[in-house]
């Protein structure tokens, strides 16, 4: 390879401020020295970058490709140094956790939390996923633990049970339905809905469940957490489909939902933990793995 990462970074800057001069100053490099290393750049790359204008530069299609790229290698490079960073600070352990967004926001936090208290050693990186992404991820070996809340069948993984939860139905205080104890699911499809955001596994959920039954949902408006989603319905916006866990997480708020139960066999929605099928996890791992289990028994 005939370019390196000056190269690229001085590349970079020339792109973006469309000089070779200003983009010289950025890359801290005299324009004759910018010059000289763009010359050799398109050399070994066998094809010009720019369009040498009266007012600048402009970049080629190719340069538009390598600007595209070269980007994506400098945001590598800093995530990188960032999965180092613990290293340096003396933290001697790391563990990825991806989890779906009812994990996520209702029992994970506290979960965590008391790991993390018991491990200082150790950091924890947590990326919310969908349960499918989730055991694609485990199956593969690019995490070790994951925590999902359907079944996650798939080729290459183990369960473990994590927390026993339901979906359940929440009203503003005055509606109609908030004086019944439990509700189906196609007696409320035709009313206005909050949901989470799309993308979200409970949202993809809904909406199937939807389908299922030949109908489309009223979504009024989406949000980012479960607490926002229970704070729009008890200000009247809509109904919504929450874990009991997040609805109990969110009953002291100054004008709470009322939470009525599913009829449905799909509103179960246990939370399960997810490895490798026959992987022997890490150390770090195989702790997290156990104090999750510990937490789930303490509480129930």
């Amino acid at each position: 390879m005939n370019y390196d990462l000056v190269d690229l970074r001085l590349f970079v800057a020339m792109a973006e401020e469309r000089n070779l001069t200003r983009g010289a100053a950025r890359a801290c490099l005299a324009p004759s020295s910018a010059s000289h290393r763009l010359r050799r750049l398109e050399e070994a790359l066998n094809t010009p970058l720019f369009e040498r204008q009266t007012r600048g530069l402009a970049l080629t299609p190719a340069g538009e490709t390598l600007l595209r790229n070269a980007r994506e290698v400098f945001a590598r490079i800093e995530q990188m140094h960032a999965n180092l960073q613990p290293f340096a600070s003396g933290i001697r352990g790391h563990v990825s956790l991806w989890a779906n967004t009812h994990a996520t926001h209702t029992f994970l936090p506290g979960d965590l939390a008391g790991f993390l208290k018991h491990h200082p050693q150790v950091s924890v990186t947590l990326e919310e996923r969908t349960s499918a992404e989730i055991v694609v991820a485990v199956a593969g070996g690019e995490i070790e633990v994951g925590v999902l809340a359907d079944s996650g069948s798939g080729v290459g993984v183990e369960l473990v049970p994590y927390r026993q939860d339901r979906l359940v139905l929440i009203v503003p205080a005055g509606h109609g339905l908030a004086g019944r104890s439990h509700v189906g699911f196609a007696e409320v499809i035709d009313h206005a809905f909050v949901m989470l955001h799309a993308g979200s596994a409970i949202h993809t959920f809904t909406m199937n469940a939807a389908a299922a039954l030949g109908r489309h949902l009223d979504v009024r408006i989406q949000v980012r957490s479960f607490e926002a989603v229970c704070r729009m319905v008890g200000a009247g916006v809509g109904i919504g489909l929450v874990p009991r866990g997040a609805a109990l997480q969110v009953a002291g708020l100054s004008e709470p939902p009322v939470v009525l139960e599913m009829n449905e066999p799909w509103a179960q929605r246990d939370l399960q933990i997810c490895v490798r099928k026959g992987a022997v996890l890490s150390g770090f791992a195989q702790a997290l793995v156990a104090h999750l289990r510990q937490s789930a028994a303490s509480a129930s």
